[in-house]
């Protein structure tokens, strides 16, 4: 099951990299980091031209977050006070870097979830989670060699091809994308992840360095096999748009508490389920965007830009949200033309 898993979330990737000329980085290349990223997704799933480089394929839907009573003991975050209820968009997606992908394959998984908080001054606060708690590498810079050993990694590339020979000094992303991720009965009966880390401070000047999780109302429900089989290439957008008309969903927003030795800079290693974990509050979801295709092409998730309260722990977390705005740009300049 494992072998024929990983041959099918490779597949997709593989098939466009096979199809497209030769992708590779001159040494003497000046480009960012971000646009590296970027020009490497598109290597490996192709050029993007009004849709984002991954994550392509996706829904927005609106509605609210309500901090617990415990969240200010945290952070002095403004959406973390008592009686703080703010609006919230939300953006469900499938994970390639291809626009239509049906729902039902592999490549579609881990799914995302990005949640973006309107503040009562007018700014906005951003969290980008995917439904598998870990990241397949320890830097950004180790993610672009990841995804150029993919790209070039054909199937006739010679053996051992890049993606192998990476695999070699990178177990944890071999594990990441070969790992059997279940289909969901719905984008909101996951488990999600922030798997870079934040530091809280609250009020009293107290800081605590965690990691975002959000976890179903109703509890995780996955699909059988048999069921995966009847499902349609869009059940995701389907049955939320269902699970909507039919009263607010409502998911838990947490945070995992690191403890001394915790890998703070580095995603691809998880933290312990014995860490304590603490409420933030209730994100409650009860409208889709009635024009949900121009939303998510205008939306620009930046997880850096935080308020007073919460500050970036992990340096990726400024590389992704570069990279992100690279890719906002670029569909934009297209647009335009």
């Amino acid at each position: 099951m494992r072998a024929k898993q990983a041959l099918s979330i490779l597949s997709l990737a593989l098939t466009v990299a096979a199809a497209a000329p030769a992708f590779a980085q001159d040494a003497a290349d000046q480009k960012s980091l971000p646009t590296e990223l970027i020009d490497a997704l598109n290597a490996v799933f192709g050029k993007q031209t009004d849709n984002r480089a991954v994550h392509a394929k996706g829904i927005v839907l609106e509605g609210k977050f309500t901090p617990s009573a415990e969240a200010a003991a945290l952070s002095k975050a403004p959406h973390l006070q008592a009686g703080a209820t703010v609006p919230v968009t939300v953006r469900f997606s499938d994970f390639a870097g291809v626009p239509a992908i049906p729902d039902t394959d592999p490549n579609a998984s881990p799914r995302g979830m990005a949640v973006k908080f309107h503040l009562p001054d007018g700014s906005n606060s951003d969290l980008v989670m995917h439904s598998y708690n870990g990241f397949p590498t320890a830097t950004a810079a180790e993610f672009r060699d990841l995804l150029l050993a993919l790209a070039a990694s054909g199937k006739d590339a010679p053996k051992p091809t890049p993606l192998e020979k990476f695999f070699e000094t990178h177990p944890i992303a071999k594990t990441f994308l070969t790992a059997e991720k279940p289909a969901p009965v719905g984008f909101a009966t996951l488990p999600y992840f922030g798997v870079n880390s934040f530091k809280f401070t609250n009020a009293k000047g107290d800081s605590t360095v965690v990691r975002y999780r959000m976890l179903p109302g109703g509890g995780a429900e996955y699909l059988t096999k048999e069921q995966l089989a009847e499902a349609g290439p869009n059940y995701l957008a389907e049955e939320i748009r269902k699970r909507v008309g039919d009263g607010p969903v409502r998911m838990k927003l947490q945070v995992q508490i690191a403890e001394p030795g915790d890998k703070i800079d580095d995603p691809s290693i998880a933290w312990p389920d014995s860490r304590k974990t603490m409420e933030l509050g209730v994100v409650e979801i009860d409208k889709v965007d009635p024009d949900s295709d121009a939303a998510q092409r205008a939306l620009l998730f930046l997880e850096n830009a935080v308020p007073a309260g919460i500050e970036t722990a992990d340096p990726m977390i400024d590389i992704r949200s570069q990279a992100y705005a690279v890719s906002f740009a670029r569909r934009h300049a297209t647009a335009a033309q």
